[in-house]
């Protein structure tokens, strides 16, 4: 695995999260927000959302069928909005607008699943852990460390067996990255990747 870490290290020495935000919550919002879409699109309408409703407060009191026509191009966005509304109104209520470093209660939200979690949990309090999206789990296939039809917790679990605690935060936003510009679902980078010699795929694509 060592091949993997010093491979990303090279591709990606200063791994960040590529969505955009301010504020704790905001972040919360907009990871639950981008499930289905892309993190360019997501920052396009908390752009809009966040400068809008700049407060907690004011997200939980917002008309619903506002939200829902500033988010619309990020789609499955009646749930969303409502989402949006009712994540607001539980931090303000709860938690005096402060996103707990609490996993049980974030997936306890509206919206909120083990992913959305792991991503708020290792931006914002430096938890060591790894969220799974589709891009991770791509990557994690082809390079043998989990089995086409493990489930993305099981992909979790052998990523934080086979690469030190340590690192996991940031390994999570390297395979993010290397998932959405190299090792790409449709003709992926594979000419020049020093990793084909262990892919899984290799010569298939």
């Amino acid at each position: 695995m060592t091949e993997i870490i010093d491979y990303l290290d090279k591709l990606f020495p200063n791994p960040k999260c590529e969505l955009n935000y301010k504020k704790d919550y905001e972040l919360l919002i907009a990871v639950m927000l981008s499930a289905q879409t892309t993190d360019k699109r997501v920052n396009m309408v908390t752009d809009i959302l966040f400068k809008k409703y700049d407060s907690l407060e004011k997200l939980a009191s917002a008309d619903i069928n506002d939200i829902i026509e500033i988010i619309k191009p990020i789609g499955t966005f009646n749930k969303k909005a409502s989402n949006v509304i009712s994540i607001a109104k539980s931090l303000v209520e709860d938690k005096q607008g402060i996103v707990p470093n609490d996993r049980t209660y974030l997936e306890g939200l509206s919206g909120v699943g083990r992913k959305t979690a792991n991503v708020v949990l290792s931006n914002i309090y430096d938890v060591p852990c790894i969220a799974v999206d589709t891009h991770v789990s791509r990557v994690s296939k082809r390079l043998g460390i989990a089995k086409k039809n493990d489930d993305v917790l099981t992909i979790e679990k052998k990523l934080n067996k086979n690469f030190p605690e340590e690192k996991l935060s940031r390994l999570h936003h390297q395979l993010v990255l290397f998932g959405r510009y190299h090792c790409k679902a449709k003709n992926p980078l594979c000419e020049n990747c020093e990793l084909k010699n262990i892919c899984k795929e290799k010569g298939k694509n």
